[in-house]
């Protein structure tokens, strides 16, 4: 066998393997798909029937708009906090990466251990804590979006290790020219560094965005049972616990697919620059 055909062969079989890994990862969000156009009065079946429905309707949709649903209420909830808290956190994250990239000060790498340290215990762990300091000032219940913005805003910071990857492979000599004409440290920040830093200011919103929208464990804690705070992980994992599960199961999964479409359009549009600040930031400079 040639090499022509050696390398036509290893294509082929690439090829293939590929093509059933796409169709196994993508098997789920067809579901998902076909049963959130599924009748909501459609009973069960076998399993042909049950992948794919016999009526295909969009009355889980028309319920989702409808004022029996406040589907809008939970979605916009979790669309407010997952903006600010894209927008806040990017800020607190460029701020301290590039202060720990360009300055030297007593304590810093005792610093960046620590935070390195502490971010390896997950966050559930300081439930309890959390919940009662926010209660102190209102911000559990009725206060639960204010709350989960502080919550998630708050500890930013320690997340500054790949952004500050990404600054180290700035050369430092534009920053010590830019001073030396006597630019502040601010100035050279925001006019140098930033303009230079999209795709990993992205990577960082897209991180920071993603983080919030898909958030139970704090969502369901912080809100305790107000449904006016919740979000909309917690309302729809509300909906299939309640009695009627078959008919609550369509109305899921066409809220899932609503749920899916912000991220998937942000992926898509922005991916070459979410690739291009991880593999910035993997660099340790």
């Amino acid at each position: 066998m040639g090499i022509k055909a050696k390398r036509t062969l290893g294509n082929t079989i690439t090829y293939i393997v590929l093509i059933i890994i796409s169709i196994i990862w993508l098997f789920p969000f067809v579901c998902l798909f076909l049963q959130s156009l599924r009748s909501y009065n459609e009973g069960g079946g076998g399993m042909v029937e049950y992948l794919l429905p016999k009526q295909f309707s969009l009355d889980s949709y028309k319920f989702l708009f409808s004022q029996d649903s406040q589907f809008v209420r939970w979605y916009l909830n979790t669309l407010v906090i997952a903006c600010f808290v894209a927008v806040l956190q990017t800020i607190v994250v460029l701020c301290v990466s590039y202060a720990l990239s360009r300055m030297r000060f007593k304590g810093r790498t005792f610093l960046m251990r620590f935070w390195l340290i502490l971010g390896m215990f997950p966050g559930f762990l300081t439930m309890i804590c959390l919940y009662f300091l926010l209660k102190q000032f209102g911000l559990t219940q009725a206060g639960a979006i204010p709350g989960l913005i502080l919550i998630s805003v708050a500890s930013s910071g320690m997340g500054y290790y790949v952004t500050k990857g990404y600054f180290d492979t700035i050369p430092k000599a534009l920053d010590e020219a830019a001073r030396i004409d006597g630019a502040s440290r601010a100035r050279v920040f925001l006019t140098m560094i930033i303009p230079m830093s999209k795709p990993i200011i992205i990577y960082a919103a897209l991180v920071a965005f993603m983080a919030p929208w898909c958030d139970y464990i704090f969502a369901s804690y912080v809100a305790f049972g107000y449904s006016d705070s919740y979000n909309v992980a917690v309302a729809m994992q509300r909906w299939v616990w309640t009695s009627d599960y078959q008919g609550y199961f369509t109305r899921f999964c066409a809220g899932g697919m609503l749920v899916a479409v912000p991220i998937t359009i942000l992926f898509i549009c922005l991916q070459r620059y979410y690739v291009e600040g991880v593999t910035g930031g993997a660099v340790k400079g």
